[in-house]
């Protein structure tokens, strides 16, 4: 099984410290085949020290854009007028398998903010199947600049 790779190609646009963190390495995607989990992945370096998160989120609007965009996702309709054209074209080449996998999810049942850290919000989304972390930015001009999710930290 193959690595998911979305969190590096996505975050293009994002802080070089946000990118430094993506750039450490990739984990098998869990999400599609629990054998992956048991798959050697080849060692990446220690990633660089991560500032404490935040309490206070980056951007007071985070939470209704990523519910959003979870929601496009899920219907297979994204509006790509809302990112940056960087992103854009990151998730444009990887929809095909970013929202079959968002759909298999479920239903949305909760979003909560964790904490930002250089202008990224990070939420802990938990669906009928699965439970997530989900990076999100948005730039001055109100367009997604960064986006991410992975499976929750245990």
């Amino acid at each position: 099984m193959k690595p998911l790779l979305i969190a590096a190609v996505v975050l293009l646009a994002a802080p070089a410290a946000a990118q430094a963190q993506v750039a450490a390495g990739s984990v098998p995607n869990t999400f599609d085949d629990p054998a992956a989990r048991t798959q050697a992945a080849t060692p990446a370096p220690a990633a660089p020290p991560q500032a404490a998160l935040s309490s206070e989120p980056a951007n007071a609007e985070s939470e209704e854009v990523l519910r959003a965009v979870i929601g496009e996702m899920q219907a297979g309709t994204i509006d790509y007028d809302h990112m940056t054209d960087t992103l854009a074209a990151g998730v444009r080449e990887q929809e095909s398998v970013v929202t079959p996998l968002v759909e298999g999810f479920g239903a949305l049942v909760a979003v909560s903010f964790a904490g930002s850290r250089e202008d990224i919000d990070v939420f802990n989304v938990t669906f009928a199947n699965a439970a997530t972390q989900w990076l999100i930015g948005i730039n001055p001009e109100g367009k997604i600049s960064a986006l991410l999710f992975r499976p929750a930290e245990d």
